[in-house]
């Protein structure tokens, strides 16, 4: 069994399952729900790690990308079905954003989601999304 510290591999993709990854994090998860104008409308829940806990499994031709505001941030979704199940945020440049709602049934021990107020960026990031 494993204790809420330790690392496994979450699985996970878009919902055409074209683009696939796996992510090594705790069971008892810690994601941010953020209200910034394109967080909010998509549902995101961010689950913040390092680029190496992070592997692309499938589906890199299948990805477009968009970027807005500062362009710092790299919002990466699947062309096909649309999904931003992941992509380089502006808060961590070298690390990944999971949407934990991407995440495959059955890993998850537990999930906490903590409010993220985006709408105030700068304020707010110091704050919180630290990576595991």
């Amino acid at each position: 069994m494993n204790s809420p510290g330790d690392l496994i591999t979450h699985c996970g993709g878009c919902h055409c399952q074209r683009v696939r990854f796996e992510v090594q994090a705790p069971s008892q998860l810690v994601v941010y729900d953020c209200n910034c104008s394109i967080c909010k409308m998509v549902a995101y829940q961010h689950l913040i790690v390092r680029a190496e806990a992070f592997r692309l499994l499938t589906g890199s031709e299948s990805l477009g990308s968009y970027r807005f505001n500062t362009g710092a941030a790299q919002h990466l979704f699947c062309a096909v079905c649309g999904i931003k199940s992941y992509y380089a945020p502006r808060s961590h440049p070298d690390g990944i954003s999971v949407n934990a709602r991407c995440l495959d049934a059955g890993t998850v021990g537990q999930l906490t989601v903590l409010p993220f107020d985006g709408q105030h960026w700068e304020a707010s990031q110091q704050q919180v999304f630290t990576p595991r």
